[in-house]
């Protein structure tokens, strides 16, 4: 769609309803109500008597569905009757639209044609749709309910977007209950324009929303999720419950939204890469939802367990223990504290069992300790109604206690009717409660997850050691003569790995038994054969694999004895001899890895333990192209494998930076060729320390998407690069930003002025934090244009200056900013960075490009001036507003990627 903007959805002032049908008149009058209660203006339309209903009766009669200035139009009539509705609200201007109505894609090719015209005439108009076959969306905080629930939540900081209308009732019957805040809350339904990531960046921009609750049946638009996600999520925590982990159940979720589902592994590691919290079952997300509209959230997994019973704190221990934690160890000054206060036989060690007498006064107490730990994150508070107990006071008194708290609170109200008024009390003080100990800490160990996936987006990467060097053309040549939806013969898929710098054993084909033994000869014993046939994939099974041959007898033999038993195993096969190798004996591990184009996601990179074992033991971990050392690492430390890795035994540890480079090299290579359908490296033998693949193939089929656009993360965009000589002669290299740039920025800012600061920054700025150093360095390429001038003539690294040009979700507007160091000023750096923001962006199709600058930087204004900004005064402040806009001339277009500015 051609409009990226929501808000006249989702902050209308005049909103009409389509819909008082004999058939949809019901609806039509329930979303009418719940508008008129919500205070907006507008009126129940009648559908005009040309949109036919499905048993070609006419509606009642009306002049006109629409009238002009009409923000959101709310439909609800047969779906057939929607392609006119839909151009009507295109010509009356309407801002959006959300269609109730069901019918489309869902029940076959005729609603998906249905769908198809109205997505074209919505299109062409500008015109922005929620739906069809949803609930609607509701917006607390300005009273709209655009949908036929019969009851408004309260206004909170929860955003929750489901593709389920029934998952939105049961939501919305729990906020009710529970207490919870919303400030969004939308039913997608079956997202023929406004998809999840359009959500995700609409909710990524409104300050209303603190966290964002989703649940997904399937993806349209994975790359746009994928980069909507990894710029969110850094800023709000981003929870997901996806259906269909099971191949029935992916069947299941197809047959209700009318797509595929993909593989659930992969979607697992685009989540886990764009900072996503997945949760399992509906109940996990019901506590979700509760514990993050009810901040704080927790810093990290420190939990102290407060309970009147010792049963159910060491049921909460056993949920922490099957998720690899434990309860808080008490620190001396907190262990004191609670020895004072409490009898002589309490737990003595956290669990904190207070006992079955514990009073409202010993509960508020001890909670009192936990606020005054250091070492704590959150406290869960468990009420076993015993006779001694009064849940309410102990709710009152929690209640209370919890004003000042500095992190999350929770408790677990374990009974029935006894225990049904505090837990009233309980929500009304935005406390989280949970009827069982295990659900309590699950939900809090998922807020942990969060607050570690945010812990890692915000880590900085090492460099690599040495420059990696690719033979792209090489390899290229070998994928463009392979044949489709076959494996290329071993040798080739070794060399094309070779291309890229992958260690591979050395390999030769042998044609005859006599060969064979030549070859033999002239590699060296002992070796390795095996079975050279492009119809058998795995050797083992077919008996085409001989070990440790020390001899030409052992040769002559074993390529009897493979192709034999080849030939029984597979009789049409086509036996080309075999293939020879050097024999590694006793390697120290076996690891696999390789890669998988993913229909939905490209390609997918598995890593995991290799040999004979791998589809017995699946220990494998999957990622997502590209990588880098850091993602490589994350990678490895998913699996079972990687603590072998480190040394076990007598054996020695492999080389983890090697094992990363290899990652990387993969990446690149997926990257780069997108025709490769499947890729293994199995086994890849380590041996002190030194990885090789011994076993290697490669699938190739046609893939008409060219390089870059195969992949669901934007790569780094190598064309980008250039070189620069500037006034004094210096070479300078400018090249996109990259992750691990942190350091290169860090001793940028050391050498600035506070006058540079305070023009780039709009304020004192003494150092950049961890939060800004990630903001700086992890681009997303498809929504942010970043280069840097790096000084060639530097014996090592040094970053001279940087621009760069953030694009708003659309894609056709965008901010730039400049920032050179001090000494570096006046040379033409800043002007040529930011001339080549401006040429990618008007390249990539962006509109304008807008920027703020103080009245006191005249050298920015002046640059400004001679790159054709158009500058106006910002009234009532020093500041300027510098645009430019991107004609059909193309402005920036300048030949060559070498030049001088003076």
């Amino acid at each position: 769609m051609s409009q990226y903007n929501l808000n006249r959805i989702f902050k209308p002032r005049h909103v009409a309803v389509v819909g008082a049908s004999e058939k949809a008149g019901t609806i039509g009058n329930a979303l009418m109500r719940n508008l008129v209660d919500g205070g907006f203006s507008g009126t129940v339309l009648p559908v005009n008597p040309k949109y036919q209903t499905m048993h070609g009766q006419a509606c009642f009669e009306s002049v006109s569905v629409l009238e002009t200035g009409v923000d959101l139009a709310v439909i609800a009539t047969p779906i057939h009757s929607v392609v006119d509705i839909v151009g009507e609200c295109v010509e009356k201007k309407v801002g959006g639209a959300v269609i109730i109505s069901a019918g489309g894609k869902e029940v076959g090719e005729q609603g998906r044609e249905i769908e198809e015209k109205i997505r074209h005439i919505a299109n062409d108009g500008g015109l922005r749709i929620v739906g069809p076959n949803c609930m609607g969306i509701i917006r607390p905080s300005v009273n709209l309910n655009a949908s036929f629930a019969s009851e408004m939540p309260v206004a909170g900081n929860l955003a929750f977007v489901s593709q389920s209308g029934a998952i939105c009732t049961a939501i919305l019957d729990l906020a009710l209950k529970e207490r919870l805040g919303f400030s969004h809350f939308v039913s997608i339904g079956s997202m023929l324009d406004v998809d999840f990531g359009d959500m995700i960046n609409y909710l990524g921009n409104d300050p209303s929303a603190k966290s964002i609750l989703l649940y997904i049946e399937n993806l349209t638009n994975f790359r746009k999720f994928m980069s909507a996600a990894r710029s969110v999520s850094r800023i709000k925590p981003i929870i997901v419950l996806k259906s269909g982990r099971s191949p029935a159940g992916a069947r299941a979720a197809a047959s209700h939204t009318g797509a595929m589902a993909g593989e659930d592994a992969v979607y697992d590691a685009a989540f886990k890469r764009a900072g996503i919290v997945r949760v399992d079952t509906i109940e996990e997300l019901f506590d979700c939802a509760e514990l993050m509209a009810k901040p704080p959230r927790p810093r990290g997994p420190r939990l102290a367990i407060l309970t009147n019973g010792g049963g159910p704190g060491v049921m909460a221990t056993d949920t922490l223990a099957r998720y690899g934690q434990e309860p808080a160890p008490l620190d001396p000054e907190t262990f004191k504290a609670f020895d004072a206060l409490l009898p002589d036989f309490w737990s003595r060690s956290n669990p904190i069992d207070i006992l079955g007498d514990a009073s409202a006064e010993r509960f508020g107490r001890a909670l009192a300790i936990c606020f005054n730990s250091k070492n704590l994150d959150g406290v869960l508070v468990i009420l076993a109604p015993q006779a001694l107990t009064d849940p309410l006071s102990v709710a009152e008194t929690l209640a209370a206690a919890v004003q000042e708290r500095r992190f999350p609170v929770f408790a677990c109200w374990m009974g029935g009717k006894r225990i049904a008024t505090a837990v009233d009390v309980l929500n009304a003080a935005g406390i989280p409660t949970y009827d069982t100990p295990e659900r309590a800490v699950r939900a809090f160990l998922y807020m942990v997850e969060y607050t570690r996936s945010l812990e890692m987006l915000l880590e900085v990467p090492p460099k690599m050691t040495g420059h990696m060097v690719f033979d792209q053309e090489k390899a290229r040549k070998l994928i463009a003569g392979a044949p489709s939806q076959e494996f290329l013969p071993e040798t080739d898929s070794k060399e094309i790995l070779a291309a890229y710098g992958l260690p591979v054993i050395r390999t030769e084909i042998a044609e005859t038994e006599a060969q064979a033994s030549r070859i033999g000869r002239e590699m060296g014993y002992p070796l390795v054969m095996k079975v050279h046939s492009p119809d058998i994939t795995h050797k083992t099974d077919a008996g085409g694999i001989r070990l440790d041959l020390r001899g030409d007898t052992d040769v002559a033999g074993a390529y009897r004895q493979i192709v034999s038993s080849a030939r029984q195993y597979k009789p049409d096969a086509r036996i080309e001899g075999v293939t020879l190798q050097p024999y590694f004996s006793n390697p120290d591990y076996e690891i696999l890895l390789g890669a998988k184009r993913d229909p939905n996601f490209g390609p997918v990179i598995l890593f995991g333990m290799g040999g004979i074992y791998t589809e017995v033991l699946k220990d494998r971990a999957l990622g997502l192209p590209p990588m880098n050392r850091l993602l490589a690492r994350r990678l490895m430390q998913e699996t079972k494998a990687y603590s072998l890795l480190q040394g076990y035994r007598n054996r020695p540890a492999a080389d983890m930076e090697r094992l990363e480079e290899m990652i990387i090299r993969l990446s690149e290579l997926l990257i780069d060729l997108p025709e490769i359908a499947e890729l293994d490296m199995n086994p890849v033998l380590i041996k002190d320390g030194n990885p090789v693949a011994v076993d290697a193939r490669i699938l190739v089929s046609p893939f008409a998407v060219p390089s870059s656009l195969h992949l669901v993360i934007g790569p780094y965009p190598e064309e980008d690069e250039s070189h620069m000589v500037n006034v004094d002669g210096r070479r300078i290299f400018i090249r996109p930003v990259k992750p691990e740039d942190a350091p290169l920025f860090t001793a940028l800012f050391k050498t600035l002025s506070p006058t540079t600061i305070y023009y780039r920054f709009f304020g004192a700025l003494k150092e950049l934090n961890p939060e800004m150093l990630a903001r700086f360095t992890q681009i997303d390429y498809d929504r942010e244009i970043a280069l840097v001038a790096i000084d060639e003539d530097s014996e090592s690294d040094c970053m001279l200056g940087v621009a760069r040009i953030i694009g708003d979700p659309d894609g056709k507007t965008g901010e730039f900013a400049v920032l050179v160091g001090d000494t570096w000023q006046g040379k033409g750096i800043g002007g040529n960075l930011l001339e080549k923001c401006l040429s990618i962006a008007e390249k990539q199709g962006f509109e304008s490009v807008h920027g703020i600058v103080l009245n006191e930087n005249r050298n920015m204004l002046a640059l400004g001036k001679k790159l054709g900004f158009d500058t106006k005064r910002e009234p009532d402040s020093g500041d300027n507003e510098l645009v430019i806009h991107f004609g059909k001339s193309k402005r920036f277009d300048r030949p060559g990627s070498d030049h001088r500015l003076d």
